[in-house]
């Protein structure tokens, strides 16, 4: 097998779609596969988030069947194969850098930036659009999404001038979100905690900090610190969910102690 050679991977795939191939792979359409793309590229992220090249070799070879199982699916119905997948991308990258491929002149990647938007731009020009929310696909985790929309709303002129705006939508949110419990009213706890989440985004583009990438970085850091707080409680002889909360919060500070390198982690 050469190296890039997408073919053993091709005929893996078509062996498993075939007669007497595997019944799950028979069964599955591009309907089923939609969830599979998805946990793949988390998995990806994951792998890129945690530095481990083994895992990312690993699970973008996962990420590349799933591209090679609709090539495959397509080819079957007739619509589409791996050669049209590999000459749209082509063909959008040569289009979509035109100071590569091109005469344009850029000075820098902000001017990247605006020029791949103008190219965006025009190539939706013959496709309808109801409105200037469009393209935004529907399967986004709803963190994602909501940066999103707020970016498209911005380029449309709808957008705060300044984060002391944010700030106050922040300040506004919270308030809401107390009214809410105080009065007992669960959906509209539910609606409040949604706005004030909705404005967090908003803070996290103001501040130019992917919110998606700060939410998984905290996740991280709460599960590496919970985990060194159950060590802990077992070097001590100790079951964690034994312990009164006085006591986790305790072993809390000393897990950040620790990572700061403060004296309190030598307790």
């Amino acid at each position: 097998m050469e190296k890039g050679d997408l073919q053993p991977l091709l005929q893996i795939m078509l062996r498993l779609r075939g007669e007497n191939g595997c019944p799950w792979d028979r069964e599955q359409t591009h309907d089923t596969l939609r969830p599979y793309a998805i946990e793949e590229a988390y998995e990806v992220a994951e792998a890129v988030q945690n530095r481990n090249i083994s895992d990312l070799v690993d699970e973008l070879g996962d990420l590349l069947l799933q591209v090679v199982f609709h090539a495959t699916i397509g080819k079957e119905e007739g619509t589409f194969d791996i050669d049209d997948v590999i000459q749209a991308i082509c063909s959008k990258m040569e289009r979509r850098h035109p100071h590569v491929f091109g005469d344009l002149h850029v000075e820098n990647s902000a001017e990247v930036l605006i020029n791949w938007e103008a190219i965006k731009k025009l190539e939706r020009k013959n496709k309808p659009q109801t409105t200037a929310l469009d393209g935004i696909p529907k399967d986004l985790p709803a963190l994602m999404a909501s940066g999103k929309l707020q970016n498209k709303a911005a380029k449309a002129g709808f957008d705060w001038r300044d984060i002391d705006d944010v700030w106050a939508k922040i300040t506004e949110e919270t308030m809401e979100v107390k009214q809410a419990v105080t009065q007992n009213d669960k959906a509209a706890v539910t609606e409040e905690v949604g706005d004030f989440l909705f404005a967090a985004v908003k803070m996290a583009r103001f501040l130019d900090v992917e919110p998606e990438t700060a939410l998984l970085q905290a996740n991280l850091k709460f599960s590496r610190r919970f985990q060194q707080m159950e060590q802990l409680a077992r070097a001590q002889g100790k079951a964690f969910t034994s312990l009164t909360l006085a006591e986790q919060e305790d072993l809390w500070r000393q897990v950040k102690a620790a990572e700061k390198g403060e004296p309190d982690a030598a307790r």
